[in-house]
């Protein structure tokens, strides 16, 4: 095994970035970026902490971040499955980083920057729909801001395909680790109504 052990073997093996990579990194949201982080109702939440890493999927029926300002980025914290692990991340190590995805785009815009968790009603009640609020708002300080390359999502085809026929279902996971003593196939039958009786 050939391992790579310091930066300047690293860096040898890679051209110099083009300009369009030097210069597309803002330390603030423009107009560009901001409309197209308002386009998007999904990104992936990227924190750190003592026990590693995390990354959670984040997805809303609109705009999946408000933005506050060119500076600021308010992300309801809906229900999940209340591991917590992001938020408790984040009270100990405030950096993260959020990859926003726009359906039929290939590319992705990073938001690098610092998080805090809000209870402040004024923030909670910006996200109220149907009298549900969010338990708390992550309140992420932009730190850099860049439109990430589309080769990624051209190679993996993303949005021109569907591979999903025969994977196994998320009951079926769980009763496999348990070797049979979780009921997957209850689980499986009860999810599609729970989920819309617990979406928000």
């Amino acid at each position: 095994m050939s391992w790579i052990t310091d930066m300047a073997a690293l860096e040898a093996l890679y051209d110099t970035p083009a300009e369009a990579t030097q210069i597309k990194v803002t330390s603030r949201l423009t107009p560009a970026y901001t409309r197209w982080i308002e386009a998007s109702r999904f990104c992936f939440l990227a924190s750190v902490g003592p026990e590693g890493t995390d990354c959670t999927p984040r997805g809303d029926d609109g705009p999946v971040v408000q933005i506050a300002d060119p500076g600021t980025l308010l992300l309801p914290d809906w229900r999940g499955n209340n591991r917590i692990d992001s938020l408790r991340n984040i009270l100990r190590d405030g950096r993260v980083s959020l990859s926003f995805m726009v359906p039929g785009s290939t590319n992705v815009v990073r938001v690098n920057g610092t998080a805090r968790l809000s209870t402040d009603t004024a923030l909670t009640g910006r996200f109220e729909r149907k009298g549900q609020r969010p338990k708390l708002v992550i309140v992420i300080a932009v730190a850099e801001v860049y439109v990430q390359c589309a080769r990624a999502l051209i190679r993996s085809g993303l949005w021109r395909r569907d591979d999903s026929e025969g994977l196994p279902s998320v009951g079926g996971i769980l009763s496999e680790i348990t070797a049979g003593a979780f009921d997957g196939a209850a689980y499986d039958t009860a999810w599609p109504k729970r989920a819309a009786e617990t979406m928000w």
